[in-house]
């Protein structure tokens, strides 16, 4: 157990507080709100593709105090899942890095240590990771949700903190050992109250070489008694990240989800991205409702994203994402109904 500087029960330092803006790997400590959660999300592919994982570590603060617990989630490649409680006092954090416990389990941007027992299961091992590939953070725009970061009611903040890197080390899982020797690893968090009512999200970095990654995330946002749809999407290829947000200009010209599949095409500048998520077999997995962990998100770890990105008459680049984590949650339509719906 690492020798950690703070804890849930006492606030970092004012002047770590004022910096979290600008890194969301930290733990963003909305312990002031009606009710928050927190969690980080990992996913890992080893290097001959046969297995997929995803381990989510995160603390669940509900607004009356009912159930307030820490956890580690897991999700694998087919759909199969399994959920670790632990008491709220034994998540620990650093102040000033990414560095969080979740009992004996430990996540820091090096990589994972874990040890989970219980009645979900056994899992244990060590992952270890390359240095991460961040969504850029910048003094006006600190990270994916560019100045949105800074509007203090947002249902629920997001964050990019590796788009792609190398895994290795091994897993087990109930008695099943994984080894992530070579492997590709992707990592993102979330925080606030509360999932959005409706939402796309994909990702995937398996293009072939290492180094092409692309993620997506569409939803409904509550804003000032109404709601819009936002998007944010990114995809490096080559050393460079084309964004396509809500904020810097870019046009979501169409979209549609019929049966499991997703297809998008979005527009900034010259740039034109035509994207299609198939292919997923979900899994059922616990999502935070006013903090509490109430809510059900369906998420495959083994779907495909076509993508083509062009400028002008040229293509920028072409290709299929394989091992693609995906959740389509828009039973209603919404995000199609709201697409040209005015804030």
């Amino acid at each position: 157990m690492s020798d950690l500087l703070a804890a849930t029960t006492r606030s970092a330092p004012l002047r770590h507080r004022l910096l979290k803006p600008w890194h969301p790997g930290w733990y963003q400590d909305g312990r002031k709100r009606r009710g928050y959660f927190e969690g980080w999300y990992f996913k890992c592919v080893d290097a001959g593709a046969g297995h997929a994982v995803a381990l989510i570590p995160g603390i669940s603060l509900p607004a009356d105090g009912a159930g307030a617990h820490a956890f580690v989630q897991l999700i694998r490649a087919g759909g199969s899942t399994a959920y670790w409680e632990y008491p709220v006092e034994e998540f620990r954090f650093a102040p000033d890095r990414f560095e969080i416990e979740v009992g004996p389990n430990r996540f820091t941007s090096a990589g994972a240590w874990l040890d989970a027992d219980g009645a979900a299961g056994r899992l244990t091992g060590e992952l270890r990771f390359g240095e991460w590939t961040p969504w850029p953070v910048r003094l006006f725009s600190p990270g994916i949700m560019g100045w949105y970061r800074f509007v203090p009611f947002m249902e629920a903040y997001h964050g990019v903190l590796g788009l792609d890197h190398a895994v290795d080390g091994a897993l087990e899982i109930d008695g099943s050992a994984l080894d992530f020797s070579g492997g590709r690893g992707y990592v993102e968090k979330d925080w606030g109250r509360s999932f959005p009512s409706a939402w796309v999200w994909a990702q995937s970095n398996h293009f072939g070489a290492p180094g092409t990654s692309v993620t997506i995330s569409v939803a409904r946002i509550p804003w000032l008694g109404g709601s819009f749809v936002g998007y944010i999407v990114g995809l490096l290829h080559d050393g460079e990240l084309h964004g396509f947000t809500t904020y810097n200009g870019a046009k979501m010209r169409a979209l549609s989800i019929r049966d499991g599949e997703a297809r998008m095409t979005l527009e900034r500048a010259d740039l034109r991205l035509e994207l299609a998520v198939e292919g997923a077999h979900p899994g059922e997995l616990r999502s935070p409702v006013l903090g509490a962990m109430d809510g059900t998100v369906w998420e495959s770890l083994d779907a495909r994203i076509a993508v083509r990105l062009s400028r002008g008459d040229a293509l920028v680049c072409e290709g299929r994402g394989l091992h693609a984590g995906v959740e389509l949650m828009d039973e209603a339509g919404d995000l199609e109904a709201g697409l040209g719906r005015k804030r």
